[in-house]
């Protein structure tokens, strides 16, 4: 992992043992019933639709974020409209621009964006109508789209993915971001700042690796937080005296979610390694290398901790199968030592009057056979004590056994 992957706000709260330890209440007490169910084919065209449909709340309006820079001048500026891009895509100017849109709203903004840089309509619609599967498509020899995926825990220490649109041009860059308040490219806007690093030094299509490879690295954090949260579900497991199902089956789901989304980006990386693409330079690609190393590493992780979990969930159940077990055990002891108990105490309770018959219990005549009853009671009760502890079935030899 290089040094310039980007922590979400979450990811940073992993050296905070408070936070980790209170992970298991929080993700209990929360019931997902509660939450605010989110419509993911909110941004989908009805079926049938004809190419290129966008489908936009025109409710809001999107937060648009210019950055231009070379080796030596940057700017960076928050727009209002898409029209005041257009001075910074010029053929003159031997900069690279940044375009960065954060959030999907306003119909007429997209359309308009669509025109300034010769968007193909369906390339707009891929980076407007989510979700996407992340992928890598050539538009005319002139565009790179990549549909990519952004991966975050949130404050709830609930899992958020989030899509990320990247098309490329030869001196361009336009990125849209489903929602405006979180993203992984932090890291990549201070290195442009920073006036010697090399994406400074490059071309537009080294700017996209950069975004690509920070929104792969985002997910390293969302890994090793989860990782922690199986650890803390194995202690659970031993010592839990409730159901864990629940818990264990969201850790499973978020791990599919994971899966869902690193698996097509590694794919989409290897796209972009093809000797075929125009946009992407030679140079370019031998950092993408890195980036697929990366993507491999990323779902070797998420395959290792999905079969710990499936441990758990089968560690879990069998746990419960066997606290169930001797349970049984204790009741079954009980009611074998108190059978003769009750069958002595059944047997001197029958009404059969001695003055009928020789025969009818002798014994009620006896002077002592009151206490002689409770004599026999107490030996098969200590009787079948020793037997069972001979056995191993109590005391120490039973908990070992």
């Amino acid at each position: 992992m290089t040094s310039t992957t980007p922590l979400p706000p979450a990811s940073q709260s992993n050296t905070d043992p408070s936070l980790r330890t209170s992970w298991a209440q929080e993700r209990a007490d929360l019931d997902r019933t509660q939450r605010p169910r989110r419509d993911r084919l909110m941004h989908e065209p009805p079926p049938a639709s004809p190419p290129g449909t966008l489908v936009i709340d025109d409710t809001r309006r999107p937060k648009i974020v210019v950055i231009d820079y070379d080796a030596d001048v940057f700017s960076e500026k928050e727009v209002e409209s898409v029209d005041e891009c257009i001075p910074y895509l010029t053929d003159d100017r031997p900069s690279i621009t940044w375009v960065d849109v954060r959030g999907l709203g306003h119909k007429a903004t997209f359309e308009r964006l669509g025109e300034i840089f010769r968007v193909h309509p369906l390339a707009l619609e891929d980076m407007v109508n989510v979700p996407q599967r992340p992928k890598a498509e050539v538009y005319g020899g002139e565009h790179v789209l990549i549909i990519s995926r952004m991966a975050q825990v949130d404050e709830r220490c609930e899992l958020r993915t989030e899509q990320l649109a990247i098309l490329v041009g030869k001196s361009f860059v336009l990125t849209v971001q489903e929602e405006a308040d979180w993203d992984v490219m932090g890291a990549v806007r201070e290195r442009i700042r920073v006036g010697r690093s090399a994406v400074r030094q490059r071309g537009a299509d080294y700017l996209a690796y950069s975004l690509l490879d920070a929104v792969v690295d985002g997910f390293f954090p969302v890994l090793e937080r989860l990782g922690e949260r199986i650890e803390d579900l194995e202690i659970e497991v031993m010592d839990a005296k409730r159901s864990m199902s629940k818990p264990i089956h969201d850790m499973k789901r978020d791990l599919l979610t994971l899966r869902r989304a690193i698996w097509p980006q590694r794919d989409l990386v290897n796209a972009l390694l093809r000797e075929d693409n125009p946009i992407i330079s030679r140079d370019t690609r031998v950092y993408l290398r890195d980036t697929y190393d990366h993507a491999v590493q990323l779902m070797d992780m998420v395959e290792t901790y999905r079969e710990l979990s499936s441990g758990l969930m089968d560690l879990h159940l069998s746990g419960m199968s066997n606290r169930m077990n001797e349970i049984m055990k204790v009741l079954t002891i009980i009611s074998t030592i108190f059978l003769p108990v009750t069958a002595i105490a059944g047997i001197y309770g029958m009404n059969f009057h001695h003055d009928s018959s020789p025969y009818n219990m002798p014994e009620l005549d006896w002077y002592y056979g009151y206490p002689l009853v409770w004599c026999l009671m107490l030996a098969s009760v200590i009787g079948l004590l020793a037997y069972y502890r001979r056995k191993g079935w109590l005391g120490k030899n039973g908990d070992d056994g």
